[in-house]
């Protein structure tokens, strides 16, 4: 059996998360047992939520063990099998975690799947057409519930959910802005994601300035807005929500470090007859089918073309997550592990 580089949590982070929360260790792979599956990983998902589960407090999920392998998700190669269903050589999608190699109880609902990579490119079924697509698609379809000629908002519009989201509300007739960080990613979110309008928040100081740019961008009001960053992103947003607007809370990544966010304007919930409703794709797996054949029919007809941010090497991947959470990565962010 192949040794098995890992990265495990090995300390919390105390304010901000480092490298140093991370520690490298080399272990053999154990043995198969019947039933298991040994999948060699080819690329490992970075995504924002895996910073709460870093905290030792009360989350939406399980805070991350000390010394055990960072959760994550993983797409790859099944090398060896002990299980009917699966076979050497099969591409499959799993949480096999932040390391070279799993070792899959493959009769466990949901943990492992097979994936077609005929259209659809591997590493997308970590993207586009994979969980945070998902995400993008239940907050969208189910809470938001869009109507064609209604105008949304996504917030960190330029990563892996809110690239989604643009073609899903394009899909539905729908006028999409985009809220990112800097001229480069509202350039490539108009450019290449399919946006209307994009909003850069960098050179504005305070909410009450980022919502005139929404304004500006949104003269109808906004009618659906999909929630990733919190703080004066939703607090700029909510000044401009439309009578009977749907906010649907993804992430609040502003306060991942542990420092409170407190909402400027509640009052606004009631005035204007909001819906805010926070959610967990994880919970809604009921919708996975049909919202995977939606995401990978538009990847396949070139609706949705999604960039990856790739790193090389599981070493890499404390300092990448670290840039993700800092907004350094353009759509995706991978690490390549072979």
């Amino acid at each position: 059996m192949p040794q098995n580089k890992q990265i495990v949590l090995d300390n919390r982070p105390v304010g901000e998360a480092s490298p140093a929360n991370f520690r490298l260790r080399v272990t053999e792979t154990p043995p198969l047992q019947e039933g298991q599956v040994l999948v060699r990983h080819h690329y490992l998902s970075l995504d924002p939520y895996m910073r709460g589960r870093m905290n030792e407090g009360k989350s939406y999920a399980e805070p991350q063990p000390l010394g055990e392998v960072m959760i994550g998700g993983t797409v790859g190669e099944v090398v060896e099998s002990r299980h009917p269903k699966f076979k050497p050589g099969d591409a499959v999608v799993g949480m096999g975690g932040w390391q070279e190699y799993s070792v899959v109880d493959a009769d466990q609902p949901g943990a492992l799947r097979k994936v077609d990579t005929t259209h659809v490119p591997l590493s997308y079924y970590l993207g586009a057409v994979g969980m945070p697509g998902v995400t993008a698609w239940y907050g969208l379809v189910k809470i938001i519930e869009p109507k064609a000629g209604e105008t949304l908002v996504v917030s960190a519009a330029t990563g892996a959910v809110g690239s989604a989201f643009a073609a899903l509300g394009k899909a539905r007739g729908c006028r999409v802005v985009g809220i990112a960080g800097g001229a480069e990613k509202c350039r490539y979110a108009v450019e290449e994601l399919g946006f209307d309008a994009c909003i850069d928040y960098k050179p504005h100081p305070d909410a009450h300035s980022l919502s005139k740019a929404v304004k500006d961008a949104c003269p109808n009001g906004v009618d659906g807005y999909f929630e990733n960053v919190g703080g004066m992103v939703l607090d700029a947003v909510m000044l401009r929500m439309n009578a009977h607007g749907r906010i649907a809370v993804c992430g609040m990544i502003a306060g991942y470090d542990g420092q409170p966010l407190p909402m400027a304007h509640p009052a606004l919930i009631l005035v204007s007859r909001l819906k805010m409703q926070g959610f967990i794709v994880s919970e809604h797996m009921e919708v996975w089918p049909e919202a995977l054949t939606e995401l990978a029919t538009l990847v396949a007809t070139g609706k949705l073309r999604p960039r990856e941010t790739i790193a090389q090497g599981i070493e890499s991947a404390p300092e990448a997550f670290i840039g993700l959470l800092k907004g350094r990565n353009l759509g995706k962010q991978l690490v390549k592990l072979i």
